[in-house]
């Protein structure tokens, strides 16, 4: 595979590869038991799975599903989260499919159904609002949950967090840490995108305020409930569009970034000025998000967009997988050494 155009960027002695192309509307990866990558294209319904090994060929593993997003392993299962329910098929020899959380809500926005295994084995989901700025019918909308890997046992334990389309467990503290997709017509960098740390029983905001226990217009007189809310872990900026995200735990990478957050920023609709339109290095200090910056960027120049980040997987090899719904490409971010 030869290095990829040279408006593709990463930080020296890093390599960024395209690993594979025609992969159209390729969202979640995550790594399967095989070795193997393993990627949701949503709009087609479907997942692929792709050797790291290999020539960047896709091999199509699961088909029919609805809208499908989050993807994990669990138990010998291969789990996704489709629009309106989790299913989970045997992940050697794809049998199923078993519904293990039946009848989310659907409807407005965000369709995305981001799932997790926690290191305590339960299941974590995130499902969206389904509006800008509202009041839900529905109390798993704008929430993240918690069930027993059959899907019996749901709790809800984050609420206010309008839309979470990437969560993570840090790998020392086992926290939960979830992307925040803040409201939109407030202006081009207000809100704020957040880093939320989830406990039990935390609020985020949504609808009622955004960002440190700021109100929003439409719920002015609910300053008194925000005062006890919980402010983002980490801001970052406005209209980004913050999805996929992974710790990073191999040794491929300087030992600098170990423990460190990545964070595909996949770019803003609702601004004057484009912004995002790439994938970000969180720092990491004492369990808590610190600062963050770019790391793999280039395909936004101007008002030209090549591409759009999504997820974010570490291979077996160390790398960092970083997929593209926009240009169809699965790329492969390695350390070379030195200042090339």
């Amino acid at each position: 595979m030869e290095p990829v155009a040279s408006d593709l960027q990463v930080p020296p002695g890093f390599e960024l590869v395209e690993f594979a192309s025609g992969v159209d509307g390729v969202r979640t990866l995550d790594f399967g038991p095989d070795g193997k990558l393993w990627a949701v294209r949503s709009m087609d319904g479907a997942v692929v799975r792709l050797d790291p090994a290999g020539d960047g060929s896709a091999e199509g593993v699961l088909d029919g599903l609805n809208r499908p997003y989050g993807l994990a392993f669990h138990g010998g299962w291969v789990y996704v989260g489709e629009r309106h329910r989790i299913v989970r098929y045997d992940a050697a020899s794809l049998s199923g499919p078993e519904v293990v959380i039946a009848d989310l809500p659907t409807g407005g926005s965000h369709w995305t159904r981001e799932i997790a295994f926690g290191p305590d084995d339960m299941l974590y989901l995130s499902v969206g609002s389904s509006c800008n700025v509202c009041e839900e019918v529905d109390p798993r909308r704008a929430a993240v949950m918690r069930y027993r890997p059959d899907g019996t046992g749901e709790t809800i334990i984050a609420r206010g967090v309008r839309n979470s389309a990437g969560l993570a467990f840090h790998p020392e503290t086992g926290a939960l840490w979830a992307s925040q997709n803040e409201r939109d017509a407030l202006g081009d960098d207000i809100p704020d995108e957040e880093i939320n740390v989830l406990t039990d029983g935390d609020h985020f905001g949504w609808p009622y305020c955004y960002g440190d226990r700021v109100p929003n217009p439409e719920y002015a007189d609910r300053a008194d409930f925000c005062a006890s809310t919980v402010p983002p872990a980490l801001a970052m900026q406005a209209h980004s569009a913050p999805l996929g995200m992974v710790f990073y735990t191999a040794a491929q990478f300087p030992e600098e970034y170990r423990g460190d957050l990545f964070v595909a920023f996949h770019g803003s609709w609702n601004r004057t000025e484009r912004t995002g339109y790439k994938l970000v290095r969180v720092q990491v200090d004492g369990g808590r998000p610190v600062s963050y910056e770019d790391f793999a960027w280039g395909w936004l120049k101007g008002d030209r967009v090549s591409g759009r980040p999504v997820d974010v997987a570490v291979g077996p090899d160390g790398s960092l997988y970083l997929s593209d719904d926009g240009g169809g490409r699965i790329y492969r971010i390695r350390w070379i050494g030195g200042g090339a």
